[in-house]
């Protein structure tokens, strides 16, 4: 297999979901944002060690990483085979979902009907109660990769985070309202892969999981 490689006035980024943990394997599934700091489940472990397997031959020059422990378990997994540092982003941590953390949307749509029903509608500018909306998630992200970009110039790079945090730079990528965010899927250990130019970026996969069928139907 031939591997795209960066221009010298581009940078590839990999762009990774980490692997499942117990809340997002459970059914039907739980919130799950920054307050909760999960380990990964035995299938996420799987799905990291098979992304690890998938960009072991791509010259990864750093795995960058959300804080929480989910997305460093996943980080450091595909970093290994390339020996290369894991770096913690503050920026790229999950979004907070405030009181409905833990909580699965049955519950939810019971406890907060009304404002379930404006999130629904607009989750960039309604959000989660007593914690973020998907807009302030793209504030702080999409600054931080940019910044992340221009350190790699030449380079392939991984980076690991959240659903709504790759949801949030893809939609900004493809000039998707965030209103519209469900037309962005991402699976545990979906890989993304961005091609970074200058002012310009250029979605080359979107949340490829061949890596992680392994014969399951479609």
């Amino acid at each position: 297999m031939t591997l795209p490689c960066p221009a010298p006035d581009s940078c590839l980024v990999y762009l990774i979901r980490h692997g499942a943990t117990e809340h997002n394997l459970a059914q039907p599934p739980r919130l799950q944002g920054r307050r909760l700091d999960a380990p990964l489940a035995p299938e996420g472990q799987w799905q990291a060690e098979r992304t690890a397997q998938l960009l072991a031959q791509v010259p990864l020059a750093v795995v960058y990483t959300s804080p929480l422990l989910r997305a460093r378990q996943t980080a450091q997994r595909i970093a290994l085979p390339h020996r290369v540092p894991v770096q913690p982003v503050d920026e790229l941590i999950e979004i907070d979902v405030g009181r409905w953390e833990g909580m699965d949307w049955a519950a939810i749509r019971q406890l907060d009907p009304q404002w379930c029903e404006l999130f629904e509608a607009d989750a960039g500018q309604y959000g989660y109660p007593e914690g973020e909306n998907f807009h302030q998630v793209q504030q702080r992200a999409v600054p931080a990769l940019r910044q992340i970009v221009a350190q790699h110039l030449g380079q392939s790079i991984a980076v690991v985070s959240h659903n709504v945090v790759n949801r949030c730079v893809l939609a900004y990528v493809l000039g998707i309202p965030l209103s519209q965010y469900r037309r962005i899927t991402q699976d545990n250990c979906g890989v993304s892969l961005l091609r970074w130019q200058a002012e310009t970026v250029k979605v080359i996969t979107l949340n490829t999981i061949f890596h992680l069928l392994d014969g399951q139907p479609l």
